[in-house]
Order: structure tokens, then sequence, then C-alpha cells
């Protein structure tokens, strides 16, 4: 009777505080009001002198004045009355200090919007948090929800068009954004932000420590859980974890600029299942307390990391490199520690300064750096840029005419997350511009006639950056994004061009043909690639086998021409033939990832070098290349989608000479009855004997490749681009 009586009384008090952490999470939404942002018209000015804030509005709702409340944020715990109006305009005199810190929410009848500066200049998919005015639980809560919707698997999850991303203010007055936990980030009790599909966090402070968040799970969904190789498409960068952070990824995840107080057990946590992925990418973080554990990764990239001292495993079955970090694994067959990182700029990102403006921190170049870019109190060498007057901020359904003509008038572009639907390439020509995408946008290429040349097109000139941007594919083109013209020719090594976090894919997505001569293609010379994901899609929301070889066709995920070219993390996937062919002088790549294409139906309609090799190469620098080296290089057979007798002859080619070094090169199989026969130029052995290294191959003994003749888009493939040049 007692225990009865008790257990009924906990569940009643249970419920009662699930109850009032409700409402007061959603205080500022009644349930009986019905939000009409999607449809109403809103408009927000700012008077700087009188300290002024007017708002205005189509009507909405049936009848009654409009109800005018304030909060510091969009989920504030509390809005103060503003007045009430019958008219479809209001000024308030008295709002808060900053002008950024006014949400404001007009009801009528059982309607209602919300109006405020921030929304009215990066839209409806970015979201933001202040803990000034929001309990610490808020934002998990909010994101966690968008993750339940649509961050899951199947139609609401890999292939949504849906991008989002979530952006914390700095903490004030000692106060976190952690709403307290325990354990490892994916176990209940650690109350973690899941993070989905297309999603994004960042810090809006200076350095990372200045937003604290408690614990991030990136939570596997095939394989009940255990299997992470499809957990795409997903980054955080600028913030504190302060309790565990558990990136349970695969490709297109980044990971940047972090400071990382505890792991409680792996990078790659998902509590005791058997847990595999095919990640990843993290760069400029530091680990202040315990050294992470990639177990159940087959690979994986860290640059520029600190790490608590020590040099045991940290885990990783195949590839695992290691690049300008402190305090590494030891070097083994698996682990490839390298020094320095010869040349890098850290990626742009969004924050908030001291004037309480937006502005965009662009971080300067660095040159054989070793640990982190930034201090407790410094956010590095670089420059700031004001957003609202040296940037565009392109929201889902701006034109490619909009954005061409703001990079046309000096104007950087920041594309807020969304699918970008577009009937021409954009086109980057002028020196210095920055292309910077949050949330993972997307750059589609409609199907129309006259599209039938690329995503994004930069000219060769100095200093250009690309950053944070998913290209995707919705017709036949000539390339997805092209650097640099054909014979570019221009030094660019005083002001290098950055390529960072970028995917392109292929197929997946789309119902028609379509046919891709290359993803990418680099013809300018100094130019420096951060994070790639190349992908002619394995799988999708169309039928695979026999009809993808025929329906998603690309030839080659990266074209390289240009020279003194450094690539890090270089992921390149399933494409029809050399997916990687390198032309250019002194190319560097540390780390590259590959699987060749499941789906090739026969040998005969998968060979090289006229007829007379099996298949293509992952990685082939060609036999005119002089100089070139490589670091940490694997590619892995699935044979899946074929006849049953399909193989690849080498993983890797490159001609035998004094000056061309390929070093840590691994084949292995992972399904399917076709092998990788040798890892380079004829030696090594097959992978139908378990997994195959090959240490270092420099001016080796292996059998040369014959000599090719490729060929390569040029300016007949594709239309005559809009002039920009003045």
């Amino acid at each position: 009777m007692n225990i009865l009586m008790t257990k009924k009384a906990i569940s009643v008090f249970t419920a009662f505080l699930f109850m009032l952490t409700l409402c007061s999470f959603i205080s500022s939404y009644p349930s009986n009001e019905k939000k009409q942002e999607s449809t109403t018209e809103r408009k927000i000015v700012y008077n700087k002198k009188k300290h002024s804030i007017t708002l205005s509005w189509s009507a909405f709702g049936s009848s009654g004045n409009y109800i005018i409340t304030r909060g510091g944020s969009r989920l504030a715990s509390d809005f103060v009355s503003a007045g009430s109006t019958s008219k479809l305009e209001f000024t308030d005199n008295k709002p808060n200090a900053d002008k950024y810190e006014n949400y404001y929410k007009i009801t009528r009848g059982s309607e209602f919007i919300i109006i405020s500066l921030e929304n009215q200049i990066f839209g409806d998919n970015m979201y933001f948090y202040d803990r000034k005015y929001e309990k610490a639980e808020t934002a998990r809560k909010e994101i966690n929800s968008q993750f339940e919707s649509i961050g899951l698997g199947g139609a609401n999850g890999e292939w949504t068009t849906k991008r989002q991303a979530y952006y914390f203010k700095a903490n004030v007055k000692g106060q976190t954004y952690d709403s307290g936990g325990s354990g490892s980030a994916s176990g209940a009790e650690a109350n973690s932000i899941e993070l989905g599909f297309y999603s994004h966090i960042g810090g809006l402070g200076k350095v990372p420590s200045d937003v604290k968040l408690g614990s991030i799970f990136t939570r596997p969904h095939l394989s009940g859980g255990a299997n992470a190789t499809c957990t795409f498409w997903r980054s955080v960068e600028n913030v504190e974890v302060m309790r565990d952070f558990a990136w349970t990824v695969s490709q297109s995840t980044s990971a940047r600029r972090l400071l990382i107080d505890s792991t409680s057990k792996y990078i790659s946590d998902v509590g005791n299942t058997n847990f595999w992925g095919s990640g990843g990418f993290i760069a400029d973080t530091h680990y202040t307390s315990s050294r992470p554990n990639w177990g159940g990764q087959q690979q994986w990239y860290t640059r520029n990391t600190v790490f608590p001292s020590g040099s045991g495993a940290m885990g990783g079955s195949y590839n695992m490199v290691w690049q300008g970090c402190v305090n590494p694994p030891q070097a083994d067959n698996a682990n490839s520690p390298v020094p320095t990182t010869p040349i890098i700029r850290e990626k742009p990102f969004l924050f908030i300064d001291n004037d309480g403006e937006y502005k965009v921190f662009v971080p300067a170049w660095q040159k054989d750096r070793v640990g982190v870019s930034w201090s407790s109190k410094d956010m590095g060498k670089g420059q700031v840029q004001d957003l609202l007057t040296k940037w565009y901020v392109a929201k889902e359904g701006d034109t490619d005419v909009e954005i061409n003509n703001a990079l046309k008038a000096g104007k950087n572009i920041f594309f807020t997350p969304g699918h970008y639907a577009l009937n021409a390439p954009i086109q980057v020509n002028r020196k210095d511009a920055i292309l910077l995408g949050a949330g993972i946008a997307s750059v589609t290429l409609e199907p129309t006639e006259k599209n039938i040349w690329g995503c994004i097109y930069a000219d060769d000139k100095d200093g250009v950056i690309v950053a944070g941007l998913l290209m995707d594919s919705f017709n036949s083109t000539t390339y997805q994004i092209r650097i640099g013209n054909e014979g570019a020719n221009a030094d660019h090594a005083a002001d290098p061009i950055l390529l960072a976090d970028i995917t392109c894919r292929v197929g997946g997505v789309q119902s028609k043909n379509i046919q891709i001569q290359a993803s990418m293609q680099i013809n300018g010379n100094n130019v420096v690639g951060d994070h790639f994901w190349l992908w002619r899609a394995d799988h999708g929301s169309q039928k695979g086998g026999d009809a993808r070889w025929q329906r998603d066709r690309c030839k080659n995920g990266l074209i390289v021409t240009g020279n003194d070219v450094t690539l890090y993390a270089l992921f390149t996937e399933h494409y029809q033939e050399y997916e990687v062919l390198w032309l250019g002088e002194r190319g560097r790549t540390y780390f590259f990832q590959n699987e060749p294409p499941y789906d090739a139906p026969n040998q005969a309609s998968w060979s090289s070098q006229g007829g007379r090799v099996d298949g293509y190469a992952a990685f082939k620098v060609a036999n005119t290349v002089k100089e070139h080296h490589t670091i940490g290089m694997g590619s892995y057979a699935v044979f899946t989608g074929t006849d049953g007798n399909v193989n690849k002859k080498n993983g890797f080619e490159a001609p035998n000479s004094p000056n061309v070094k390929l070093e840590k090169m691994c084949i292995t199989r992972f399904a399917g009855p076709g092998n990788i026969q040798n890892v380079i130029n004829g030696t090594g052995g097959s992978t139908a004997n378990g997994t195959k290294r090959v240490a270092d191959y420099n001016n080796g003994e292996g059998a040369q490749p014959y000599d090719e003749e490729f060929i390569l888009p040029n300016r007949e493939s594709y239309p005559v681009y809009i002039n920009m040049e003045k």
C-alpha cells in the first residue's frame, strides 16, 4: 500500500514538473495561438539616433487590436508588454539597449508573428540563443526537437533540402548553456545536444570559451544505432564543450576551433554497442583534460589539435593522419603523425564584436604551424569584416542574379542555411572574394537547358575563399566547382586561394539522368584545400545498382592541373574513372580516403589505359608529373553492384620519378567479390589476402603506368559566362 502510494505520488509530481518545464519553455508561444510568420510580411527598422524600433506587418487575424510584447531573445523566459495598436505599424521608443536583443511578438486573436532584426537579416533557418534571457536547457530542447523531426534517417533526414544553423551568443556573468548531466554523451542522463543532418552549431564569441555547452552527440541511424557510415552533413565550431563531445560521424562533417574539457569514452560514442564509422575531420581544437579515442573509425584526419601529454594509440583501423598536432599518437601502420602544417588559413566564421555588431573573422595565412590558431584571450591573427557593410547575406530563395550582382558590387557572400536553386553559376571574378556557407548551405543548378556549366566558377584571382558549401546537381553540368580558368598561370603564393569544408554530390537526390565530367577542377596555382568530400552517391532516394551507373554519370571527382596545390583531408568516392587525377607540379596531399564505384556492371566497361588495365586507380599522378608528395592514403574495395567479376588493378598509380613520393598507403576489402589487386604500380599485394600496406613508394620497382592522353574539359564544353571584368 505504501509502495503504491509512493509510486503514485512520484508519478504525479513528475508529471507536474514536466508540465511546469514545458510551460516555461514555450511561455512566449501559447499552445492556443498559431504562428503566422510564413504567410505574413514583416519589417523592422532601427533608428540609431533616436534608439527606437519601428515594426510593420501585413494584416493577419480576424478582429481586434494587435498586442505587442517584447523579449530579449526569441525564446526568452519573459516577454513584457510594449503596447497595442489597430494599425499595421508600431514604434517602440524604449527598446532594450542592444538592438539585437529585441524580439517582438505581435498577437491578434489566436494568431501571432515574431519580428526581430536578426530574423530580418538572417532569415528563418538561423536560430539564435542568448543565455542572458533564456534558461540553460532552452536551446538544447529546441535543437533536439529539430533533430527528432529532421535529424534522423529516411525521407526527413539524409535527403531533405531543409538546412539549419544554431548560433549561441557569448555567455554572461559566469552562466553556461549546460543544464547539467553525467556520463557518455549518448546516454539520456547526459542531456546532450543531438545534431542532425544539415545542421551547424556556431559560437558567436571571439574565442571558444565564450560559449560553454554541456554535451554534444551525433546519433547514428543505421543498424540499430551501431553504424555511422551515413552520418553525414553536420558541423560545429567556435564553442567550448564542458562534459562530453561524442562526434559519431563519417564524411562531410567538420569540427573546428573547439575547446573540449572532457571526453567520457570515445569521440565516436554509442554507449556499449559495437560502433563503426567512416569519418572524419577535426581541426584547430584543444583537448584540455583527457585524450580522446577514435575507436570504431576506419580513418580520420586531425589537424593542428592539442592533446594532453601521452603518445598512446587513440583508435582507428586503417588510416589516421595527425598533422601539426601536439602530443599525437606514435607512428605505426595506421597512424601517421606529420610534424607541421606547411601552409594553412583557418575557415572564416561569424561572431559578435565588442560593439555589438555582427562581424566575420577572416584568419590570416600561417606557415609551418603546430597547435591551434587561438588562445584563451586572443582570436588569433586575421582580419575583422563588418557583416552589414562588407557582406551580402543570402537567404534561401535568392537568385544567381542577386548573388552575382552582390559579388560584382564588391560584397562577400554569407549563405544562410538553405537550398539555393540557381539558374546560372555563381561567378567569383575578383580578388579576395569570399563565399561562406552556414548550416551546410547547398548550391544547386536547376535542370534547365541553360544550366550546363556548373555551380561555382572562380577566376584565377588572389585570395579567393570558398567555404562551407555543398554543391549538388539536379542537372547535367561540366563541373560542379572550378577554380581558375584553363591555362591559369598566375602566382598566388603571397595570397593563396582557400577552399574549406567543400562537398560535391553527384546523384542521390535527383530523379532525372545527369552527366558531369568532373565534380571539381583546380586549375589555379597556390590553392589550399582544407577538407573535401567529393561523392558520387553510392545510395540515394532513387533505385541503385546498374541503373545508377547509367543515371548518375561522373568521370572524375577531382582534377588538379595547377601547381603548388596543397590538400588536407581529401575524401573522394565512387567516381567512374580516375577519382583523383593530378597533373600539376609540386602537389601535396595529406590524407586521402576512397571507395571505388560499387556499381561498375562489368570489367569491359570499367578499364583504363586503353583497356589494358582493370579499373581505374583511386589516386592517379600523371606520368608527366616530376614532383609530388602524399601521406596517408586509403582505398577500400566495395564491389557489390557488379557481375561478380570486377576488379581494380591498382589502388594508386604514379610515375617512377625520384621526386614523386607516396607514403603510408593502405588497401583492403570491405564487401563484395571484387578486389584491389595491388597497392601501387603492380606492387604491394591484393585485398584477396587481407589488408595490404606500402609504407613508402619513391621511384620504386613497380611498373610505371602506360602513358595516356587525358581529355579535360575546355572552354568549348560550357557556355560563355557573365563577364564581370571592368
